[in-house]
């Protein structure tokens, strides 16, 4: 299989411009700096990925907004001077939200806001299409269940962006919020500089447990050890978190290497490098465990060549820079 070259060991900068915990040019200035982006590089990492919402570098009618722009531009900036490769995510469009709210998700039903979008990715291109060190990423976590619709989006996004960057890495996702089991369905135009991607948070009822966002788990805490019938007995009690789980009898390596093989297929047979934009462990969870949930992934994604980068650098539960992961912290970095 192809490597992302340049990408193979990152992190992810959540909550920056991105579901922010408020959308303020003071969040924006103090919650990531260049100091943020000197530690990161310290860690021996490759690249960042940089979730992106819509509302931040444009306003309500679609118009660019420079500020939110020269946030991108510094980050750029001080990649360039650390060494780093950096990912463009588009973590939100106008009429799109991976949460799967139905107020927020119709933009596959209106033709203006498909139009919308790609005249956001028309003028990221134009602008970050010059930097070899810059990747795209088309969408977050496409929640639609049928592929079709998201062929044919990216398909003509691809086709715009080109026109700017025919040689920028364009990322792309499956349905069904970034699966491994929907690559396969991807169907996109041929070209040697598009890279699969998927997210990996499983088993979710360990990397999820107590989320307060997840009403099913938030009184639920699990061992990451624990024998995988423990897994299916949860599973089954809350008709939910199942996927991987009866693939094989040990949790573990084998248990997310079954699961990971199918990505893998779908991006040998497409011929193409294969990505990870999301991984990790809430917070909540055993730092112990943590430590060696870490551990097990990274010798799946170095035994295949998959290019990652972990959920999150700072909060949002998942902050790899926070607290909580501070007794682990080397250990879980040389895992990154």
């Amino acid at each position: 299989m192809k490597k992302f070259n340049g990408y193979m060991r990152g992190i992810n900068l959540g909550g920056w411009l991105s579901q922010c915990s408020e959308y303020s040019e003071k969040h924006y200035s103090e919650f990531i700096t260049e100091n943020d982006i000197r530690t990161i590089a310290g860690w021996g990492l490759d690249h960042i990925r940089l979730p992106i919402d819509y509302n931040v570098i444009e306003d309500e009618d679609g118009i660019p907004q420079e500020s939110g722009y020269g946030h991108i531009d510094s980050c750029v900036e001080w990649c360039e001077k650390c060494g780093l490769n950096l990912i463009l995510d588009v973590h939100r469009t106008k009429g799109f939200s991976f949460d799967n709210k139905p107020e927020d998700n119709v933009m596959f039903d209106s033709a203006e806001l498909q139009d919308r979008f790609i005249s956001l990715w028309k003028n990221i291109a134009a602008r970050y299409g010059k930097y070899s060190f810059v990747s795209f990423e088309l969408l977050n976590e496409i929640v639609e269940r049928d592929n079709s619709r998201w062929n044919s989006l990216a398909s003509r996004a691809i086709t715009e962006i080109r026109k700017f960057a025919p040689e920028t890495k364009i990322i792309v996702g499956g349905i069904q919020w970034n699966s491994v089991h929907t690559l396969a369905l991807l169907k996109l135009p041929e070209n040697d500089n598009i890279v699969y991607n998927f997210h990996f948070y499983e088993p979710f009822l360990f990397t999820h447990q107590l989320a307060s966002w997840q009403p099913l788990l938030a009184d639920r805490a699990i061992r990451y050890s624990e024998n995988i019938e423990s897994y299916r007995k949860v599973s089954k009690e809350i008709c939910c978190f199942g996927s991987g789980l009866y693939n094989t009898d040990r949790m573990g390596v084998e248990f997310m290497e079954k699961l990971i093989s199918e990505a893998v297929e779908a991006a040998e047979n497409a011929n193409v490098p294969l990505y990870c934009g999301e991984y990790g462990v809430i917070d909540m969870a055993d730092i112990s465990d943590t430590a060696l949930w870490f551990e097990d992934i990274h010798s799946v994604f170095e035994k295949y060549g998959i290019g990652r980068a972990a959920w999150t650098y700072k909060s949002m539960n998942f902050g790899i820079s926070g607290e909580h992961y501070s007794p682990f912290l080397n250990r879980i970095i040389q895992c990154l």
